[in-house]
């Protein structure tokens, strides 16, 4: 997005400054917040509104900037969650009020629905590649997002007690596009009061172990009327609390980083210090009877010995119903880790599990030349059916050499193992993840964001002369 290069120039200005790019980024959300608060008519308490800082004199800028995000961190409401613990990085009023200036003159209602997570998880990016660390564990792409949601159709009134939930949530997208499915296709305008304020309250729930992608969850349910419960600790190491959900729909962080013990849970079958295993058997204990849930993973999750352990005893409690292979290249710029997702109904047992192959002869995603489109997925949204749990009576009847169903006695033969593969490949695109015109792409990015900050640079050197 052209946003984040016109930000990303402007953080290496704050740099001379000594605000590190991260400090930076949280900065900025803090302020794009406030902007669309102000453009969507969202109330934000008296004396700390976009406006307040705006026309403030540029002399005391910094201290009322200061007095604003002190004051919200003590609301009751979910404000007082969103700015808590607050502290100004940017140093001088002269570069808030540039950064104001430039947040003012765009008109952040015309971007999509979503343009604060997409902006800090584009700037997150950028941030990643000048470290050289990896940032990939907070995003899950928008056109896989999207298509979970439409065949898992989280609809909040389809019981009385429907609860959706992201276990690994970041900064929220999978919570964000269930509440846009769910206007998009359901009469939501005629709600009555109590069905409003359960969908606006006791609908959307979500857990994060870092704080700025929780943050950012946080505000963006909030600009989008939602009052999240979004919980900051670690899903699978901390005391499981008992409270189910109808639907889960996450995407937990790949690798084992930080996973060398093995979680002291009564209800985890499998005792493993593999991140993947735990966060599966999480979501099977917090699903509800007759609960569904769709889980990204690695391809390893199919076939490891601790992995077939776990399916040799959830095939006989749940309906491991769908496979999805995901293509090559799915998760770049972050990692080039083949994956799936893993679609479980709870309460039935699995009689056969449909693979539907999105990989094998399809060119490898690239960051820019050929990225992950909503069409990766067409095909699979049909076959898939309309039945969120798998059951559309009109799979049996497709005829495609991508979507494939293998009954439980040829799974029990395999021992177990879901590493299945029947289409020939004819392609030898193992290593085509990157393209010429990605990495001219992005050089001319960061040279474009250099010579963006030189001329930030040289405008503050000409203030100073003045």
């Amino acid at each position: 997005m052209d946003l984040v290069s016109k930000f990303w120039g402007f953080c290496h200005t704050l740099r001379h400054e000594g605000v590190d790019y991260s400090d930076y980024i949280e900065e900025l959300t803090y302020l794009i917040f406030l902007k669309i608060a102000e453009e969507k008519r969202i109330m934000i308490p008296l004396g700390c509104s976009w406006n307040d800082l705006i026309i403030h004199d540029k002399e005391n800028l910094l201290i009322k900037y200061n007095e604003v995000l002190n004051e919200l961190s003590t609301e009751k409401s979910i404000l007082g969650n969103i700015f808590s613990q607050p502290m100004a990085k940017i140093r001088s009023s002269q570069s808030l009020k540039r950064l104001l200036t430039l947040i003012d003159q765009i008109n952040w209602s015309t971007y999509n629905e979503d343009v604060l997570g997409a902006m800090f998880e584009g700037l997150l990016e950028k941030a990643a590649n000048e470290s050289k660390k990896g940032a990939g564990q907070y995003f899950t792409p928008r056109p896989l997002i999207d298509s979970i949601v439409n065949v898992m159709q989280p609809n909040p009134f389809e019981s009385d007690t429907f609860k959706m939930s992201d276990v690994a949530c970041g900064t929220g997208g999978f919570i964000i596009s269930s509440y846009e499915w769910y206007k998009k296709n359901k009469d939501h305008k005629q709600l009555s009061k109590e069905h409003s304020e359960k969908l606006i309250n006791e609908t959307y729930f979500g857990q994060e172990l870092v704080i700025r992608p929780r943050r950012m969850a946080q505000m963006n349910l909030f600009l989008h009327g939602l009052n999240p419960s979004i919980k900051l600790g670690d899903t699978i190491y901390e005391p499981f609390d008992n409270i189910r959900y109808t639907c889960i729909l996450t995407n937990p962080p790949f690798g084992n980083k930080g996973s060398n013990q093995i979680p002291e849970r009564k209800d985890f079958q499998i005792k493993t210090s593999n991140k993947q295993l735990n966060f599966i058997q999480h979501v099977l204990s917090s699903l509800d009877i007759k609960g569904r849930a769709a889980i990204v993973l690695p391809d390893n999750i199919l076939s490891d010995e601790k992995a077939v352990e776990l399916w040799k005893i959830s095939f006989t409690k749940y309906n491991i119903h769908t496979i999805l292979k995901l293509p090559n290249g799915t998760f770049l710029p972050y990692t080039n880790v083949k994956a799936v997702v893993i679609f479980i109904e709870k309460g039935i047992q699995t009689t056969d599990t449909w693979i539907y192959d999105a990989r094998t002869n399809v060119e490898s995603i690239t960051k820019k030349g050929r990225p992950l489109t909503h069409n990766h997925f067409k095909n699979f949204l049909d076959c898939y059916g309309s039945k969120p749990n798998g059951s559309c009576p009109s799979r049996k009847l497709k005829s495609d050499i991508r979507f494939r169903n293998f009954k439980i006695d040829e799974i029990k033969k395999r021992n177990f193992n879901l590493d299945i593969n029947w289409i020939a490949d004819n392609q030898n695109l193992e290593n085509e993840y990157f393209e010429i015109d990605d990495i001219t792409n992005d050089a001319i990015i960061e040279l474009e964001s250099i010579i963006e900050g030189l001329k930030e640079l040289s405008n503050m050197l000409d203030d100073t002369d003045e």
